[in-house]
């Protein structure tokens, strides 16, 4: 039966075709059509077919980067099961400060990363900073004493600072408020799958041969960075920096997958606007993504301690396995927290609705900690990381959404992304030095810090959601009362300072 067609008409202005310039960025020039307003007619069966094209040619890429940023940013957790520690000489805290020199730059780097994706393109810049942190995980197999790893770490940093952001500035140029939240899940998803693939591939390779004088823990860096650096040279090849040029579209694809996203934001330019010092600003005071930035701030504290000490956890729980049953028992909990980060942002795209699904998380995070405290029961602490994977990791997708969509230009929402995954990561920093060595095996501090931070990003999401709230009625009272002045500037130029602008709950 035909599906039937729902046209619609969005005039924007003069539609205009884009074209890559030579830094990867977008040059313009006016379609053919001389009408002062162009008008693009599409129906439901037209829309769902560019979103299922965009959907098969960024996401397997995207997902994939990703996939492999978090397995090379992890995996020296897999390999300190395998003696790195015994091997480099590492003592005391020497691994906590390995894992702390890896975010200097990788927070420092996350905004002017972020204004950099734009200014290159995402088509190139992506690919390029992929190739680079591969690198870096070979590298990593050659380090011989604390000071060579420290060094490798940190230019992994450097180069691993701009996916996270750049991915979700990336997707929100091409889908809707509402599609994009599961769109960043797809890839946010890669983050437990890391876990859960990083375990069984660093099991897999530690019974491979050694090769040269390449052996056991080193093994895992050197392999996992070349597959990096493969995904990296195939990705030149399968991004395109927005709807206007993709590859995979046809020319009236490209209008409607333009349009549409045009029609949503209220914005003309799309991809084509500067970055200035007031659009920064706007992005950084905006109240929404100050709060989120906090709560992210506070919450990765646990998202990045998961993630870098689950084999660790494990270890202690199930002190006499071997190393690569250990490294076995760290699947689990990332396979049913992967369920949970794709599950948690469909449900927010379908609803339409992304902080009460933060609020719903935050009583999980409180359970598990609370068990991991208050127990040495082998069982009981292992089932606590079941709700330590699961309700963590979709919380960067709440993050980056909530922040798109309370943001008008692409210029805005590439700083404020930026911004809020940049205090994100001083959490990360925080994390390297809660799962201290002396705490073992009962992990006292970091379980009660993390049961502290579950309980405060409860309460921030709640309030900032009563805010939004009460905010939005103050500004539908003032405009129904017609208490408003007359506003020169656009909603692009004003973004959340407009009185038409309204938060997205």
């Amino acid at each position: 039966m035909e599906q039937p067609s729902v046209d619609r008409e969005i005039g924007l202005g003069p539609l205009k075709d884009e074209h890559s310039d030579d830094k990867g960025g977008v040059s313009v020039s006016l379609s053919p059509e001389t009408s002062e307003s162009a008008t693009v007619q599409f129906d439901a069966a037209a829309d769902a077919r560019v979103r299922r094209k965009n959907d098969w040619c960024l996401v397997p890429s995207v997902a994939l980067i990703y996939l492999f940023c978090f397995i090379d940013r992890t995996n020296i957790g897999n390999a300190r099961l395998a003696g790195l520690e015994k091997d480099l000489g590492l003592t005391g805290y020497d691994y906590n400060i390995v894992l702390s020199i890896f975010y200097i730059p990788y927070i420092l780097l996350e905004v002017p990363s972020n204004m950099a994706c734009k200014y290159f393109g995402p088509e190139r810049f992506l690919p390029a900073i992929t190739v680079g942190f591969g690198i870096c995980s070979v590298a990593m197999g050659f380090v011989t004493d604390f000071s060579s790893v420290c060094g490798v770490r940190f230019l992994l940093g450097c180069f691993e600072g701009g996916i996270l952001p750049g991915i979700a500035y990336y997707l929100s140029r091409w889908y809707t408020r509402k599609e994009l939240a599961l769109r960043l899940a797809l890839y946010v998803v890669m983050a437990p799958l890391a876990g859960a693939f990083g375990g069984l591939l660093a099991s897999g390779i530690l019974r491979l041969d050694d090769f040269g004088s390449v052996h056991t823990w080193e093994k895992i860096f050197v392999i996992e960075g070349i597959i990096t650096c493969g995904i990296g040279f195939i990705t030149f090849f399968t991004l395109s920096n927005g709807p206007a040029t993709a590859k995979w579209l046809s020319p009236e694809e490209r209008l409607i997958a333009t349009n549409r996203l045009r029609a949503e934001q209220g914005t003309d330019e799309g991809s084509n606007d500067k970055i200035n010092k007031k659009k920064v600003l706007r992005a950084i005071g905006n109240p929404v993504t100050l709060a989120l930035s906090l709560a992210f701030l506070i919450v990765n504290i646990t998202v990045q301690g998961v993630a870098f000490f689950t084999p660790t956890i494990v270890q202690t729980i199930y002190p006499d396995h071997s190393v690569v049953s250990q490294q076995l028992y760290t699947v689990p909990p990332y396979v049913v927290g992967a369920f949970f980060t794709v599950l948690l942002p469909y449900l927010m795209g379908r609803w339409d609705r992304r902080i009460i699904l933060f609020i719903i998380s935050a009583p999980f995070l409180v359970l598990g900690f609370a068990i991991f405290l208050g127990t040495m029961n082998a069982s009981a602490r292992y089932a606590a990381l079941f709700f330590m994977a699961s309700f963590s990791m979709p919380i960067v997708v709440f993050v980056t959404a909530t922040v798109s969509a309370n943001t008008v230009s692409d210029a805005t929402r590439s700083v404020g992304i930026g911004t809020a995954i940049m205090f994100g990561n001083c959490g990360g920093l925080i994390a390297t030095w809660s799962y201290m060595p002396k705490d073992a095996p009962e992990f006292y501090i970091a379980s009660g810090l993390n049961l502290a931070v579950a309980v405060a990003v409860l309460l921030i999401s709640t309030l900032l959601l009563l805010w939004m709230i009460a905010d939005n009625k103050k500004r539908d009272k003032r405009e129904a009362a017609g208490d408003l002045t007359a506003v020169e500037e656009s909603l692009e130029v004003l973004e959340w300072r407009h009185p038409q602008f309204r938060w997205k709950l």
